[in-house]
């Protein structure tokens, strides 16, 4: 299990993504983030979350090697219930999530920190979809809640990252810090959450969802998207190329 978890004396929970290389999550990961925080709801000593990650990057997606390994479309199927749960799950969570992300933020990444109340970032940390050029679609819902809806187009298009610094001027990130003061930023913002009286913090998650579009309906959309492309084969090309990449690039370190 690559997801760690601690609860700090003043009832924040941190949830650690630990899976190298580039921390891609595997199908079990991302339904084990949704089991965790699905659980705040009856978990009275925790009062804020931080989601963050160790080693390279905060999230590089799915783990598409794990996906190849699947027979006919149990991995795409697995992936698109994983992340559906994950990202509800962060919104849906009983007290606020503070994401702090390191690096790089994509795919499966843009879904959590979009649906995560507050954002930290490190110094350079680089957002964005690359799906496109992975025959796949999804996360655009998500990505909405970070940038303008016209730099979301061409970032969807493009497929080009943002950094940190420029969603800060937007004002969807809180903070952008040098790397080493990231995790100490994320506790400081999640330590004002949790002085809060607990019940009033979490009546003010419900009211604030509860007036908001809920992401889950329009992402649910986008997916269907991504399984068509799937079943066009375009998805597939993808991934067999990013996997005979990855080989031909050990081949070459050995």
């Amino acid at each position: 299990m690559t997801i760690h978890e601690s609860l700090s004396d003043d009832g924040v929970l941190e949830l650690v993504m630990d899976n190298p290389k580039v921390n891609a999550l595997p199908i079990a990961d991302t339904q084990r983030l949704a089991v965790v925080l699905d659980g705040v709801r009856t978990r009275p000593d925790v009062k804020a979350v931080i989601l963050t990650a160790t080693g390279r990057g905060f999230c590089a997606g799915v783990d598409i090697k794990e996906m190849q390994q699947m027979p006919g479309n149990e991995g795409i199927l697995g992936v698109n219930q994983a992340c559906f749960d994950a990202f509800r799950a962060v919104y849906e969570c009983a007290v606020p999530v503070i994401c702090a992300v390191n690096d790089f933020c994509l795919g499966t990444g843009i879904g959590l920190a979009g649906s995560a109340d507050i954002v930290v970032a490190a110094e350079g940390a680089k957002f964005g979809l690359p799906e496109i050029d992975n025959g796949a679609l999804g996360a655009a819902t998500h990505l909405g809640r970070l940038v303008p809806e016209k730099h979301l187009r061409w970032m969807l298009y493009s497929c080009e990252p943002v950094e940190a610094e420029q969603l800060a001027e937007w004002g969807t990130v809180l903070r952008v810090v040098p790397l080493a003061e990231l995790m100490d930023t994320a506790r400081e913002v999640a330590r004002v959450v949790a002085s809060k009286h607990p019940i009033v913090m979490r009546a003010a998650k419900r009211s604030l969802n509860g007036i908001d579009d809920d992401p889950s309906r329009s992402y649910r959309y986008e997916q269907g998207f991504t399984f068509e492309l799937n079943l066009h084969g375009l998805g597939e090309e993808a991934r067999e190329a990013f996997v005979k990449g990855e080989r031909e690039s050990n081949s070459a370190a050995g």
